[in-house]
């Protein structure tokens, strides 16, 4: 009997997904990414509902019951039980790597044929939720972004669509994410033009306004109207002509602290992963978490709180259940408290992800930068120069995220849209655009893109690089060319070419490794005279003028044709074992079939 149930189960979901494949044939290609953007944000937008309720009940249970007024030493043990709950969950129940939602979308995108596993629909949220509840000082947008990804991926799989499509609901899916955790429509769109890199054409825009719209409006229906950061600005807060070199200055020093931010992500998380025994990670993020925790509780979790707080001029907010609360009225001791907090979030963030948390650099991007902007506020008051924290932290919002995602208009969209207005947009500019370029200067690549172009594994606006990204060398190899030993005389290899339908030997010696090459043009002179059939093939061997190694990424190996002038170079291993040729003809046919691939 249940055998017969499950067998009519699923013979319903197959008509029903029949009658689904049925229905899309009858509209055009637009229309239906229409109606999929619609159904990609209304799935996203519940999504990101799905995590923001698990993870305020995981907080609410865990900490607030705390007394404001003194410290707790449950903050040395939470933020382990979370990372070791996240690790365990993704070992034996995900089975897959979920961590760096952004970067593992763009990945998609390049290598995977914008494909993501049906489980990242709902494994990121869980996986995000228990690492951010517990302390995981870590941001929620990219499991989420990861999510609606992952959504419009599946979404797009099932109706049949071809890869330039999926990539579009993928892209849905993340624009409607973003739109939907920050209730801003505007930065969900520039956030995938910008980031994830999708072309702006009408047949792309279009869906990815649906989606985003889609997706707020749920949140807005489901959440209310109130942002995930509430800051109501005053007419005190305002934009002042004069300010204008307090926000150059504050530009520079986001895309300073921007490079800071980076590099010791990078770093530490390197030195964490490093670490071969997994209880040893365990106790490595545990212990330092734990501790920057226990002495500065504004890195527990996300920390939107505590800089929502301090942009509203509540300092006292920061020193809730710390060591230094009896001193929270000293502006000097508010100031290295910030500095310090400023230091550790990004230590914190890297060991909560290398250890095996569930997180993004998003909201730790946000919250650097909202201290970052307070300091620089601070350090004016207390000198007699009046200015607003709460538009100083929202401009170093801007600034540091510009910075660390190489995203300006993101950034500058994201701000305004939070803020309830477009008073800002000066500065947001002026701090952006100098914290983007200085950024950028120190280090060209985004959070999520360094590790993709180092692998070549990157796509971008440009579209020849990115068609590149899409080829690989060992199936363009050619392998069919005649090995000669370089033992062989001229006769040998006379009796060889008559069957070869190469023009080019390699030779190789009695291992394997790649001793030179010969060409049959060097071969006519000598080849029919008798007395030469005994000469040793090496004196008509000529080196190549360079050598690929297999698995070299394309970008690098084309420019190599030119500079060589050639049309031709063999392929080798590391220990110089011959494996093929590469010929630029190849490439090149290869390009043109994937940019028409891509195309259409």
């Amino acid at each position: 009997m249940i055998e017969r149930s499950n067998y009519i189960s699923k013979a319903n979901r197959e008509k029903i997904y029949r009658w689904f494949l049925d229905i899309t044939k009858r509209f055009s290609e637009r229309q239906m990414l229409a109606i999929l953007a619609v159904v990609v944000g209304l799935l996203a937008g519940f999504g990101t509902y799905l995590f923001e309720l698990l993870l305020h009940l995981i907080k609410s249970a865990l900490v607030n019951w705390f007394d404001v007024d003194t410290f707790h030493f449950l903050y040395l043990v939470y933020p382990a039980i979370g990372i070791i709950l996240a690790t365990l969950f993704v070992r034996y129940i995900v089975k897959d790597n979920i961590s760096e939602g952004v970067t593992r979308v763009l990945y998609a995108m390049s290598r995977r044929g914008s494909q993501i596993a049906g489980h990242n629909c709902w494994t990121s949220v869980v996986g995000g939720a228990v690492t951010i509840g517990f302390g995981g000082s870590v941001g929620p947008e990219a499991p989420i972004v990861l999510t609606g990804a992952a959504i419009g991926s599946n979404v797009g799989k099932l109706a049949k669509l071809n890869y330039k499509n999926i990539t579009l609901l993928l892209c849905c899916g993340a624009g409607a994410a973003v739109a939907a955790i920050f209730k801003a429509p505007i930065t969900g769109v520039v956030f995938v033009l910008e980031i994830l890199m999708l072309d702006i054409t009408s047949t792309s825009i279009i869906p990815l306004l649906i989606s985003s719209v889609t997706a707020t409006t749920l949140a807005l229906v489901l959440r209310g109207f109130d942002p995930i950061i509430s800051v109501s600005l005053t007419s005190n807060d305002s934009f002042r002509i004069e300010q204008i070199p307090l926000f150059l200055l504050l530009g520079g020093l986001c895309g300073a602290v921007s490079y800071y931010f980076t590099t010791v992500n990078a770093k530490v998380g390197h030195f964490v992963r490093s670490v071969s025994n997994q209880y040893k990670r365990w106790a490595i993020g545990g212990v330092v978490l734990g501790v920057l925790i226990f002495i500065f509780p504004p890195l527990y979790g996300e920390g939107y709180e505590s800089f929502v707080s301090l942009m509203q001029g509540d300092k006292v907010t920061i020193f809730e259940n710390s060591l230094f609360y009896d001193f929270r009225d000293i502006d000097w001791v508010v100031l290295i408290y910030i500095v310090a907090i400023i230091i550790f979030k990004v230590i914190a963030m890297a060991t909560t992800n290398a250890a095996g948390g569930v997180g993004g650099t998003f909201a730790p991007s946000l919250f650097v930068g909202a201290f970052t902007g307070a300091a620089v506020a601070i350090i004016c008051n207390m000198v007699g120069w009046e200015v607003s924290i709460a538009t100083f932290s929202l401009v170093g919002m801007a600034g540091v995220m510009s910075g660390v995602m190489k995203a300006p208009l993101t950034a500058i969209f994201l701000i305004a849209e939070l803020s309830n207005g477009y008073g800002l947009f000066i500065p947001l500019m002026i701090v952006s655009c100098i914290a983007f370029a200085v950024g950028r200067y120190l280090d060209p690549d985004s959070i999520y893109t360094k590790q993709l172009r180092q692998k070549g594994e990157l796509l971008t606006h440009d579209k020849d690089q990115s068609v590149l990204v899409f080829l690989n060398l060992d199936e363009l190899m050619e392998t069919d060319f005649v090995r000669i030993k370089e033992h062989f005389t001229l006769g040998d290899v006379v009796d060889i070419i008559a069957s070869a339908k190469r023009n080019i030997f390699p030779i190789i010696d009695n291992f394997g490794h790649l001793v030179g090459i010969v060409q049959l043009d060097d071969l006519r002179e000598d080849m029919f005279k008798v007395s030469k059939r005994g000469t040793s093939i090496t004196h008509y061997m000529i080196q190549p003028p360079d050598k690929i190694l297999e698995h070299e990424m394309i970008q690098e190996v084309l420019p190599r044709f030119e500079a060589n002038r050639t049309w031709m170079l063999p392929v080798v291993d590391k220990e110089n074992h011959y494996r093929g040729f590469i010929s630029k003809s190849r490439i090149l046919n290869a390009y043109r079939e994937q940019l028409v691939n891509i195309t259409q």
